[in-house]
């Protein structure tokens, strides 16, 4: 029936030509297909050659007198062709290599049909439309979509694909159009949740992705994104609908974002539109388990990597693309430094902010701080922002002081830069360049920042923790504020701690400028012993805030607490003897300590020696002795002979990872009870001469070692693995560094990891059984939150005091007793001796008054700092022939009255050297 003559004649025999068609008609039937793509190729051959008498076409009369039933027809035809692609999809997959354009032409007229149906200017559209809503019409599409368009370059038919956008575009853009009649679509087959769901849309339909970009269009699909919840049944658990969501939404704004100019107003809400549906988004079980070894690092548990790997990938890249449109659009609007971030800023720097905490709380970590750090300008971005706002007190300035809106940014920088300095090493720390962006000098700019921030949220606005632990309420703003704080102070805390481990590796600050400036009195000093107070939470989360000085009086006030709790419960034990024999000391000393409980370990424990004849040395212990026994034990078992530590290049100790076949079988309790010695010790406050390698000393403070900490275990081995970024084909594999790996060669894609690989197998896996044994003694005395108040250098200054001698404090705290005084010519004599002894004469000498070849750090002494010389003179004999002798439980010295500078050094070093007159009273 050709249109030119037979068109008049149609109009009288549409009802029954249609009622036929629409009676018989089956999809499953290629004759019933073949009968409908002919009576489309009639449609759009009428159409071709009378443009305005479609709607004629399907009315007998006038359309306002038979609309109604014109609709009909109209809206079951429509759907017949779209229901005819849908069925016959696979059949356009399957077409063969040698096919042509003319092949696929009856699906094409299909689609083409449709388009014409389907214009906004007929008058049924809206009822047409809605009817396909009712018929699951996106359902449809999305299925085609799937098994049809693969990719979009991969297509043969461009005439397909071309129809196939447009008609897509004019059902979807309808939701937009106003005024509209149709029925409110159930979210189940909407637009969003069928069509966005689709993986890879804007591979799939790049043109598509232009009219979802649009303005009028923006609104509507966002609000159906956001009222849907319920996803198509062909999502699986590595892919979710509402990642897929996530990322050909993010392909949209990304393809905003890369228009010229474009809006801030527009570009902020896109921003937060994509915020919200983060906040919808599922938490990503992960299959592989975090896990530390006695401290080590874990091996990342990143919740993408449940995700399929492919769109993991996507979804890097859209963000990627996505926060480098908006920083582009940012460094646009010109504002200077000196006027600080202009309105454009403001609004832009929060939104991106919220989004990306989102993207992190999520459980996209890894993946997504990675690609933020590298190949974006984020970073820098945030930091100028940051500056500008403290340059210009706009931190001061946000609406309530109660809410800091201005932390998230900070948060989000603090918790990318933690990240980054995870990532580089020593020499590109040095070097300051991407992913580091910041010079040394803003580092200290950034110290002091954090400082002021951290004192802010934790002493000035701290959070509330009873408000945390509330059920949460549905649009609470408290909860809210409260929740960003907690967060906040969490990022700003682990960053201020990272930058001081990097500036125990490479200073690059006065350590001093960690400490707040703030008036700590004794009460603080009080308070801080109390759980729960702001000065607690203090010393808790960033005790680098507080002065070592004041930390440790508190760490004094912890002691006396404890001591103090046992006499309440009456649980302070008599005094506990230990016999030890000299040539069997280390034996001997594993094996009582091993007997003591807790309660007897923190009581009073007295030392008897026997020498190498079994008798018992003369002396009754005051403390003396004791210490005299915690320094030669200490001496002994930590010396790399024992076989239980090892020393590095710069003679450290750590231990050993083959302390089986160099201590014996039970070396692990000889662990156990030197970490108890080494705790005892701390808390009589008894300095022992033993210099731990700042790994091991990590480990100790449970802090997770990583691959920048290898260079204090071996520098050597380390600088090669850095060596490797530059020279990563090797020829290396995995050998056994995870289960399932294999043997994979190292490339540019995966060297990084090889390395942490490396560095986490000797600092965290080799030793780490020792390590664990040693620190479960240690903590049967010291507590892990007593340690955590320093950071490794402290530590090791608490263990071990000063590595010198100071001889003012020392003078300072000197009594004379006899004849002497400090302006007596002997005492005077004995000051400028002492002041030309070297520096391990000197320690000797310590060792030989007090038992301790250390001096107390100031402020930690025992109970008795004093230091005593009295005058050593018998009467009828020769006092300056005689040595000096010492009292080492009361820390004194008895001095004969040498008169000659050469004798009284000579007699001195002999005395310290060999112990002579060592009087135990």
């Amino acid at each position: 029936m050709p249109p030119q003559n037979k068109s008049r004649k149609l109009h009288g025999e549409a009802a029954d030509f249609f009622g036929q068609l629409f009676f018989f008609f089956d999809a499953k039937l290629d004759d019933d297909v073949d009968i409908l793509c002919q009576v489309c190729g009639m449609l759009l051959q009428y159409v071709k050659c009378d443009a305005g008498g479609l709607v004629s076409l399907f009315a007998t009369v006038d359309y306002s007198e038979v609309g109604p039933s014109v609709i009909i027809r109209v809206r079951k035809f429509l759907h017949m062709c779209i229901d005819a692609l849908y069925v016959k999809r696979f059949q356009l997959v399957n077409q063969p290599e040698a096919s042509s354009e003319s092949d696929l032409m009856p699906f094409v007229q299909l689609l083409r049909t449709a388009i014409c149906l389907l214009s906004h200017k007929l008058p049924w559209n809206c009822e047409v439309i809605g009817y396909l809503h009712q018929k699951k019409v996106f359902c449809l599409f999305r299925e085609i979509i799937m098994v049809v368009v693969q990719n979009e370059r991969q297509l043969k038919h461009r005439d397909f694909l071309s129809a196939l956008y447009e008609v897509l575009a004019l059902v979807a853009s309808h939701v937009g159009n106003h005024p509209c009649s149709c029925v409110l679509l159930d979210p189940k087959w909407s637009f969003s949740s069928q069509i966005l769901t689709i993986p890879f849309l804007c591979h799939r339909l790049p043109e598509f992705m232009k009219v979802l970009s649009a303005d009028e269009f923006k609104t509507e699909y966002m609000y159906q994104i956001a009222c849907a919840d319920v996803l198509p049944n062909d999502t699986l658990a590595n892919h979710p609908g509402q990642a897929y969501v996530l990322s050909n939404v993010l392909d949209i704004a990304t393809l905003i974002f890369s228009e010229s100019g474009f809006d801030s107003d527009r570009a902020a809400g896109i921003i937060n539109f994509c915020t919200s549906l983060l906040d919808a988004f599922p938490k990503i079980a992960s299959s592989i388990q975090s896990t530390h070894v006695d401290g080590a690092m874990p091996i990342e548990a990143d919740d993408f990597n449940h995700l399929d790997v492919d769109l993991q990938r996507h979804i890097l890249t859209s963000v990627e693309c996505l926060v480098n449109g908006v920083l582009s659009g940012i460094s646009s609007t010109g504002s200077s430094d000196t006027a600080g971030p202009s309105s454009a800023k403001l609004q832009l720097v929060g939104p991106i902010s919220a989004f990306l905490h989102g993207m992190l709380s999520t459980g996209f970590v890894e993946g997504i701080m990675t690609v933020l750090v590298y190949n974006t300008e984020i970073v820098p971005a945030l930091w100028n922002y940051i500056k500008s706002c403290c340059k210009n007190d706009k931190r001061k300035s946000f609406p309530e002081r109660d809410t800091p809106s201005w932390l998230l940014p900070l948060s989000i920088f603090c918790s990318m830069y933690s990240h980054i300095l995870e990532l580089v090493d020593i020499a590109e720390f040095r070097d300051c360049k991407k992913p580091l962006s910041l010079s040394l000098e803003e580092l200290k700019s950034l110290v002091s920042i954090l400082k002021e921030a951290l004192w802010e949220l934790l002493w000035t606005i701290p959070v509330q923790t009873s408000t945390l632990q509330t059920s949460p309420t549905p649009g609470s703003k408290t909860l809210l504020t409260e929740s960003l704080k907690h967060s906040a102070r969490t990022g700003l805390c682990e960053l201020f701690t990272k930058l001081e481990d990097w500036n125990i590796r490479n200073s690059f600050v006065d350590a001093s400028e960690f400490c707040s400036k703030e008036d700590f009195s004794d009460e603080f000093v009080l308070q801080a012993s109390i759980a729960g107070t702001r000065e607690s939470e203090i010393i808790r989360l960033a005790p680098l805030l507080v002065p070592f000085d004041i930390r440790l009086k508190i760490f004094s006030q912890y002691l006396v607490f404890d001591q103090a709790h046992m006499a309440d419960f009456r649980q302070v034990p008599a005094p506990r003897t230990l016999e030890i024999r000299r040539n069997q000391l280390l034996e001997d000393a594993i094996h009582n300590i091993s007997l003591l409980s807790v309660e007897d370990l923190k009581g009073t424990i007295q030392v008897v020696f026997f020498d190498e004849h079994g008798m018992r040395e003369a002396g009754v212990d005051g403390g003396g002795i004791f210490r005299d026994f915690m320094n030669t034990t200490t001496k002994t078992a930590f010396d790399a002979r024992a076989g239980l530590f090892m020393e590095t290049d710069d003679h450290l100790l750590y231990p050993n990872p083959e302390s089986i076949s160099t201590a014996g079988e039970h070396h692990l309790q000889k662990f156990h009870s030197l970490g108890v010695l080494l705790g005892k010790a701390i808390y009589e406050r008894v300095p022992v001469d033993l210099s731990f390698a700042i790994f091991f000393l990590r480990k100790l403070k449970e802090k997770p070692t990583f691959f920048n900490d290898l260079f204090s275990l071996d520098p050597v081995y380390y600088d090669n693995l850095c060596g490797m970024k530059k020279n990563p084909g090797l020829w290396l594999d995995f050998p056994n560094l995870l289960p399932g790996v294999g043997e994979i060669d190292v490339n540019n894609d995966n060297v990084i990891t090889y390395m942490h690989l490396r560095a986490n197998e000797k600092l965290n896996f080799q030793a780490c059984i020792q390590t664990a044994q040693f620190l479960r003694g240690l903590q049967q005395l010291i507590p892990k939150k007593w340690i955590d108040m320093f950071n490794e250098h402290e530590f090791q200054l608490l263990i071990s005091g000063p590595p010198c001698l100071n001889l003012e404090d020392l003078l300072l705290n000197t009594k004379y007793g006899g004849e002497y005084h400090e302006d007596h010519e002997v005492i005077v004599m004995f000051w400028n001796v002492l002041r030309r002894f070297s520096q391990n004469e000197q320690k000797q000498f310590l060792l030989f008054v007090t038992g301790c070849p250390r001096g107390p750090i100031e402020g930690f002494e025992t109970l008795d700092p004093n230091f005593r010389i009295t005058s050593y003179v018998i009467p009828g004999t020769d006092d300056t022939g005689r040595l000096p002798r010492a009292h080492t439980c009361f820390n004194e010295l008895m001095l004969p009255p040498y008169q000659i500078k050469e004798q009284m050094r000579d007699r001195l070093s002999v005395a310290i050297s060999a112990n002579a007159g060592f009087d135990l009273m």
